[in-house]
């Protein structure tokens, strides 16, 4: 499928607001595979589509990832989580996507996961930090994005999963993996 023609049916399956999300997580992504080696291009085609089922109803999305294998774990946690495995069978299915590493980056977007792929982190870290996010410390982890991928990417998780914590709520195990990985490499270095 043509780049365009990607795009406007992505666009067709969100609120306005949530594009303009996602042209920030496509401008941010490739800003961040430039300054970390990553593929640009990659990144974009992961950033385009991540959010391609945010808006489905909960039981679309819950079917979908019961249905096709996705993994029922992640029925057992917060439905803010499954849009991204729904997301990649939908960026397979639907649109074409066979490379792994692009489909990783759309599964993943939301929980990370230990051992990520530098493709992953990029599409993670530009979901996180895209310009029309406004939380706290969201400056401090775009300034730390300027030197580290990894040192931005596990104060997000810190810091999300403080703020899970905070509210009561279960953490996907995934999460927890992502934070002890990156900490782990972070302190050999």
């Amino acid at each position: 499928m043509e780049r365009a023609e990607m795009i406007e049916a992505v666009k067709a399956e969100m609120p306005e607001r949530r594009w303009i999300h996602t042209e920030g997580v496509m401008a941010t992504s490739i800003l961040l595979a430039e300054r970390f080696g990553g593929d640009p291009e990659r990144a974009e085609l992961a950033s385009i589509l991540h959010d391609v089922a945010k808006f489905w109803a909960t039981d679309r999305l819950a079917a979908v990832i019961a249905d096709n294998g996705l993994g029922d774990d992640w029925l057992a946690y917060d439905k803010e989580l499954w849009h991204a495995p729904a997301g990649a069978w939908e960026a397979k299915t639907r649109f074409g996507v066979d490379d792994e590493d692009v489909l990783n980056a759309i599964r993943f977007h939301t929980s990370g996961r230990g051992g990520m792929s530098k493709l992953e982190k990029i599409v993670w870290l530009a979901d996180y930090i895209e310009p029309g996010r406004d939380f706290p410390g969201v400056d401090n982890i775009r300034s730390l994005s300027e030197k580290s991928l990894d040192s931005a990417i596990l104060a997000g998780l810190e810091a999300t999963i403080g703020v899970l914590m905070q509210r009561g709520r279960l953490i996907y195990p995934l999460t927890i993996e992502a934070r002890n990985d990156l900490l782990r490499s972070l302190n050999k270095e």
